[in-house]
């Protein structure tokens, strides 16, 4: 697995996508001091606000548009038969290249909360500077397991499809409390029932959003940021579970 996950991150660190995603988090970051002295000297929050945003939008594509690739591009090659041919299990396939994309997010992330936080320092909103890391630390366990929703995807549909039912759970998922909220207000018991199981069932992204917080100085308490870990494993291995159920009965003959 180890082997896979190396291979994997090296993989995504040629694509030359991920260095024009985490480039472009920086011009908008570098963007936002500019942006910032028209805010009245709100220019730390408008950095903090801004970058944290698009840190998170840039890594959920990342996580997307590698995450749905994890079989498709391994049959384009045909490097799949060779890799099978081998003493390597599907599961060990499947969590190793889950945990190499993991390694790509969390390079990328800490690339991007340097450069927010350096961008912070420049307009003196150094205190801010350290505040950040609660909230990009839980978006990074977000992008974990919407990295596991686009593997689990990824294990039997096509790419295109795999990236819009992955966008769709991230649009969901961080949106939860709102969807709970329409469910309970519908008057249809059987409305109420059906977006009920999609809140339930989707992951609920909204526990990590703190980006606001985070503007005002605020640092996520100890609860929860361990009550978020907690979810994100649990529902990330029940995620991987299912994909290797899933990706264990695919036929590569």
């Amino acid at each position: 697995m180890l082997t896979i996950a190396l291979n994997a991150f090296r993989e995504a660190v040629r694509d030359r996508v991920l260095y024009n995603l985490v480039l472009f988090v920086l011009l908008i970051t570098a963007a936002a001091v500019f942006l910032g002295e028209l805010t009245a000297g709100q220019e730390a929050r408008t950095i903090v606000n801004l970058g944290l945003s698009s840190m998170l939008l840039f890594g959920a594509f990342i996580a997307i548009f590698v995450g749905v690739s994890l079989v498709s591009k391994e049959i384009e090659r045909r490097t799949v038969y060779s890799i099978f041919s081998k003493p390597i299990g599907r599961g060990e396939f499947v969590v190793g290249k889950y945990l190499g994309l993991c390694l790509t997010l969390l390079v990328n992330v800490l690339v991007m909360g340097v450069g927010v936080s350096l961008a912070l320092v420049a307009v003196g909103g150094g205190s801010l500077a350290g505040s950040i890391w609660g909230a990009i630390l839980l978006i990074f366990f977000e992008l974990t397991i919407l990295t596991a929703v686009a593997v689990l995807f990824s294990s039997f549909s096509s790419p295109a499809l795999s990236a819009l039912l992955t966008f769709l759970v991230f649009i969901i998922g961080n949106f939860s409390a709102s969807l709970n909220e329409f469910a309970a207000n519908l008057g249809s018991r059987g409305a109420q029932i059906f977006f009920g199981v999609i809140y339930y069932l989707l992951p609920n992204l909204a526990h990590y959003s703190f980006v606001a917080n985070a503007a005002h100085g605020d640092f996520p308490p100890a609860s929860m940021i361990g009550a978020a870990i907690v979810y994100a494993v649990v529902y990330v291995a029940i995620l991987l579970v299912i994909t290797i159920i899933v990706f264990s009965r695919r036929n590569f003959k």
